[in-house]
């Protein structure tokens, strides 16, 4: 299992794969054509066991998990894939049950009491068995993934960059507070 620190994370990579803006906002100012999300697969099911891991669920205990296209015109540029703990979908986070093809970062960034962890990398096959065979591709993806925290309730995002997907060179100028920061920006990434 490789491990990515800041030494070794090439610099033009970490600028983006470590910005703890949100990433709906990056896709939608890079001018690259119109963002909309498509949804792909939403379904009750027990998360892969790194994903348990990460949102400290017991073995058998069942998730919304949601699986989304991240478009830019015509080309998916980002797969992401969200777990929605069934008791975390409660109280001021019920609605996220309902997202259909919204975008769940355009709601995380703007609560006021949202928490963001450390990111987990990964760079995988293009042809990853983590990635809907539609969006299989011949070269590797990079991938990233953290936990959130609304209120004391947990969910997972990750995201998988994919062929289509240009990089921003620099971050936007995003509002930094306690919320928008990333407490360590690498960790060992799991499987």
């Amino acid at each position: 299992m490789a491990r990515y620190t800041s030494a070794t994370l090439a610099p033009e990579l970490r600028v983006w794969l470590t910005d703890n803006g949100s990433l709906t906002e990056h896709l939608i100012a890079s001018g690259e054509g119109r963002f909309a999300v498509q949804r792909l697969h939403q379904n009750w099911e027990v998360p892969l066991p790194s994903e348990r891991r990460l949102l400290a669920l017991p073995p058998r205990q069942l998730a919304l998990v949601r699986e989304v296209a991240l478009r830019l015109g015509e080309e998916v540029v980002v797969f992401a894939r969200s777990i929605f703990p069934i008791s975390s979908l409660s109280g001021s986070l019920a609605h996220l049950r309902r997202l259909q093809n919204k975008s769940l970062g355009a709601i995380l960034f703007k609560h006021p009491g949202m928490r963001r962890y450390p990111f987990e990398l990964a760079h995988m096959p293009g042809d990853s068995d983590y990635l809907p065979k539609h969006l299989h591709q011949p070269t590797p993806a990079w991938g990233r993934r953290c936990r959130f925290e609304i209120d004391g309730k947990k969910l997972m995002v990750s995201e998988v960059f994919l062929e289509p997907f240009t990089p921003w060179e620099t971050a936007l100028a995003v509002h930094r507070s306690q919320r928008g920061k990333v407490s360590a920006a690498f960790r060992a990434p799991t499987q």
